[in-house]
């Protein structure tokens, strides 16, 4: 055996081939179907042509996921770049081209209209769509999914602050198998995490039509088992108008929702009865918020019961 590593030789002794150029298209495709998306863009992609070939058969690029790889990362200024945006936009493309219409999921952060465009009129199937934290996504691209994606289950647009109520509106007529919806917002009583990294502009632009939203919520969207909307300005009244119109919900966070009381959403919930979980405000208030010297009595809450955590 000694000399004949990376040769491409054959092991006569073992019978094992140590060519891999010699591995049909599908023992090759096969391989790489047990790699993540990920590890297949990481590395065999970029060993030879055969194999970039074999990486863009539609069989291995029927999910398009990257949120694993953003969740298990820090968040970095970078990611709000155009540049950053750009690489994010030309993997989707690329994605969308090899699939030959059967992607069936896409998650991923920081794209823009420009490739979500492009995944409407190509992806007839998809189901799943998760696009949080999409600066130059907007209310023109997601009216496109409504009207191409028609067998769309999960939409998650969180953190998402160019799509508005109307977006809202059109997936829920279109797209009538919808169960899924997350439209959480960031953390604006407190948006120190995001100070640094998020855009202050961004920050600033967070969305103000909750009740507008659950209006769009409550009368398009009846299908709906699961509901994240954190963070969101609603009132009482947006708050009865998702619980009237979407009698199936099994799960509602509301978490940060700083206009809810707890008989606001006592209320609101009664009506539903296949609920299983609620998560409700729990509001963080930040100390920089009071002036000690004129709110001294948040200090004395807060050395006495040593949480800055209240439950509305």
């Amino acid at each position: 055996m000694e000399g004949k590593e990376g040769t491409g030789e054959t092991d006569t002794e073992s019978g094992l081939i140590s060519d891999w150029a010699e591995l049909t298209d599908e023992c090759l495709v096969n391989i790489l179907s047990r790699l993540t998306f990920e590890h297949r863009w990481t590395g065999p992609m970029l060993v030879c042509k055969p194999w970039l070939n074999a990486c863009k058969d539609p069989t291995l690029n029927s999910v398009f996921d990257l949120e694993t790889r953003f969740d298990s990362s820090a968040e970095s200024p970078r990611w709000w770049t155009p540049e950053f945006e750009r690489k994010i936009d030309s993997m989707l493309r690329s994605v969308i081209s090899w699939s030959n219409g059967n992607l069936t999921k896409i998650l991923t952060r920081h794209c823009s209209d420009l490739s979500l465009n492009f995944a409407a009129q190509r992806c007839p199937n998809l189901q799943v769509l998760s696009i949080k934290s999409c600066p130059h996504v907007t209310d023109a691209s997601i009216a496109q999914v409504a009207y191409h994606c028609r067998n769309l289950k999960q939409l998650d647009i969180s953190y998402c602050y160019e799509i508005s109520h109307e977006s809202l509106m059109l997936i829920g007529r279109n797209c009538p198998n919808l169960t899924v919806l997350k439209r959480n917002l960031m953390n604006w009583l407190d948006p120190s995490q995001h100070v640094g990294i998020v855009p202050n502009d961004y920050l600033n632009a967070c969305p103000q039509d909750g009740d507008t939203e659950a209006a769009a919520i409550g009368k398009f969207m009846p299908q709906l088992e699961h509901l994240e909307i954190r963070f969101s300005k609603l009132s009482a009244k947006g708050l009865g108008s998702i619980c009237e119109g979407c009698l199936k919900l099994e799960f509602l966070d509301l978490f940060g929702c700083a206009n809810l009381t707890s008989r606001d959403i006592v209320n609101a919930t009664s009506s539903l009865k296949d609920l299983k979980e609620v998560k409700k405000p729990h509001l963080y208030i930040p100390r920089s918020v009071f002036h000690t010297e004129r709110y001294g009595h948040w200090r004395l809450y807060d050395e006495r019961f040593q949480t800055d955590v209240f439950r509305i």
